[in-house]
């Protein structure tokens, strides 16, 4: 986390543990071809990507953090502090209901990287950038820092922090049932194979 910790400074971290029946176990391997990709809303940078907002933001443009910016509705420093948007409740309602064969939390190596690790081999995400609609925060490091889309994708989640990869026929049914639990669910691509990039 560069630009964070000083000389002799570290972070403690916790986690948790938890138990899945085997048959409930949902590790991708399920997924095919042609599955859709259906995104949940993010409320912003959700943790990851601040050494690269910060450098853009406070270093390179100079903006303090009580500075209102339009776009945002909002001070810089009150859309850098919003909460995480949690999925757990949603996700776990949502498989009761019906299937899901891969999830993924965007997390650490941002929207590109997080799909990856869930594919099979000879799959990937084929992500269609334009039905991302992110948060205005991402547009505005990326026009202050020039910041590659490439690079976006790998660093942030870009407006969506949960993917749940589902089979195509199941897609309308998992709209309606997640807009029913208050998610903002958006169809953001389909499982291709690993000669496809992203567009």
């Amino acid at each position: 986390m560069p630009g964070f910790y000083g000389a002799d400074e570290f972070d403690m971290a916790g986690f948790a543990v938890g138990v899945v029946e085997r048959s409930r176990l949902i590790n991708g391997s399920a997924i095919k071809h042609g599955d859709a990709l259906v995104g949940l809303r993010s409320s912003g940078l959700h943790s990851n990507g601040y050494s690269l907002a910060r450098k853009v933001l406070l270093e390179d443009a100079g903006l303090k953090l009580d500075h209102y910016l339009e776009d945002l509705g909002q001070s810089l420093g009150e859309a850098l502090l919003t909460p995480t948007r949690i999925y757990v409740h949603s996700v776990l309602t949502l498989l009761e209901e019906t299937e899901v064969r891969g999830m993924a939390h965007i997390t650490g190596g941002g929207l590109a990287e997080n799909l990856k690790r869930i594919m099979p081999a000879g799959l990937r995400p084929d992500i269609v950038t334009d039905a991302l609609e992110p948060h205005p925060i991402f547009d505005i490091i990326a026009r202050l820092g020039d910041v590659a889309l490439q690079e976006m994708l790998r660093t942030f989640n870009m407006g969506i922090g949960f993917v749940l990869v589902v089979a195509p026929e199941k897609v309308t049914e998992i709209l309606m049932r997640l807009r029913m639990v208050g998610q903002e669910p958006l169809v953001i691509g389909q499982v291709g194979f690993d000669d496809q990039c992203l567009r």
